[in-house]
């Protein structure tokens, strides 16, 4: 039987130490400086070993347009009057044009400016208070999903809401993965439900584009177990796991977003998270061959790409017409933690690496602990016509305004 590399080591120890006088349990108390004691994984903080360039990215190339951020957010639940009226914010003009004019950010989209009051006085405080600098979408009036005239109610909501300055509508995955048919209660609502055709084809009539998020990583759809490469993000966050109970698949929710895709194919429709399948570009390159009416932005995903540079580059290159930049990010204050990217300096210049640069091996996000798995990203070193359009090109063409 042939000896393991480790078998041999210790032979080789054992020889070496015979012939100079000297015992084992001798050298390997001096070559041995570490213990075995075991560490928690979320302990564990490795330096990566490899001496490669890095290269500080501290502004973009081009005027950025960020299309997928969070500057309010309601703050009222779901299932309690009026959702989206009352409006929490996460930061400050004062606080955010600062960073952003640093960081070559010339307009954020707050995909989340709620409905009603609380749109108009996010509107007044953003969009109106500083022209050009912040967009606000609405969304969906959900608490009124269960009245039978929900169709019509929700369609002029959009109406009401495009007169008051939204230019976009944001569907979060409270659809097809919390909102029932009681509010909170009763079967799940599906995506494909007909009672939201109406909201899609207004949406079409005023050409508003729709953000569209109804599915997370296809690792938050199987057991929480030592196979999920998000094992640590999912037991942080358990809730977060769309495992078991009566949610639906990965698969059976983006059919039934594709389906809505094709019936409504004069919507135009923002796939968030690269489609809701950064780990399937092959995938989402049929959505976008299939439906023309389709784009798709890299909010939150670049620690997806960036571990798969050949693929990710050969996808912007063939589709650099239909990806948007965006990051998810949210202006949280200080001490106050959120599943969301904290918008910062320093994200956005991890960004802008990622895009413009082709340095290997660094962190996906500013945090110690990688947030979404244990693994590190490389460049893409986007050509200049290419990144022209990610950064701006295509957001002014979907959003119908000019940086």
């Amino acid at each position: 039987m042939g000896w393991s590399r480790r078998e041999w080591l210790a032979g080789s120890i054992s020889t070496l130490s015979a012939a100079c006088g000297r015992s084992v349990e001798e050298d390997l108390s001096v070559e041995n400086t570490t213990t075995n004691e075991a560490i928690a994984l979320s302990e564990f903080e490795p330096r990566g070993m490899l001496h490669v360039g890095e290269t500080r990215v501290e502004r973009p190339r081009f005027p950025v347009i960020d299309v997928h951020t969070h500057v309010t957010w309601s703050a009222v639940p779901l299932g309690i009057e009026p959702f989206g009226e009352r409006i929490r914010k996460f930061g400050e003009p004062v606080d955010i044009l600062p960073v952003m004019d640093r960081k070559g950010v010339r307009t954020m989209v707050n995909l989340t400016g709620g409905v009603g009051e609380g749109l108009v006085e996010v509107r007044r405080e953003f969009d109106e208070a500083h022209p050009g600098r912040f967009i606000s979408f609405t969304e969906p009036s959900w608490n009124h999903v269960a009245s039978p005239d929900y169709p019509t109610f929700q369609a002029d909501q959009i109406e009401r809401a495009y007169a008051a300055g939204a230019r976009g509508l944001k569907i979060t995955k409270t659809l097809g993965l919390y909102l029932r048919e009681q509010i909170t209660r009763g079967p799940l609502i599906a995506i494909d439900d007909p009672r939201f055709d109406s909201m899609w084809e207004t949406c079409a009539a005023l050409n508003m584009p729709v953000a569209i998020h109804v599915s997370d990583p296809e690792a938050f759809f199987l057991p929480i177990d030592r196979f999920n490469e998000r094992y640590e993000e999912l037991h942080a966050h358990p809730d977060w796991s769309f495992h078991g109970a009566d949610f639906p698949s990965n698969a059976d929710l983006l059919a039934a977003r594709d389906r809505v895709f094709a019936r409504h194919p004069r919507t135009s429709f923002i796939g968030l998270h690269v489609g809701h399948s950064a780990e399937n570009l092959s995938a989402v390159g049929e959505t976008l061959d299939r439906f023309s009416n389709v784009c798709v932005e890299i909010g939150a995903r670049i620690g997806e790409l960036g571990r798969q540079p050949r693929a990710a580059r050969r996808f912007f290159d063939t589709y650099q017409d239909r990806i948007l930049f965006g990051t998810d990010a949210i202006p949280a204050p200080e001490g106050d933690e959120t599943p969301q990217q904290v918008f910062g300096e320093a994200l956005y210049e991890i960004y802008y690496r990622f895009l413009e640069t082709e340095d290997e091996y660094f962190d996906y996000a500013p945090a110690p602990i990688p947030p979404q798995g244990r693994w590190r990203i490389y460049g893409l070193g986007l050509s200049e016509p290419i990144l022209r359009k990610v950064y701006h090109g295509n957001a002014e063409r979907v959003l119908g305004i000019e940086v």
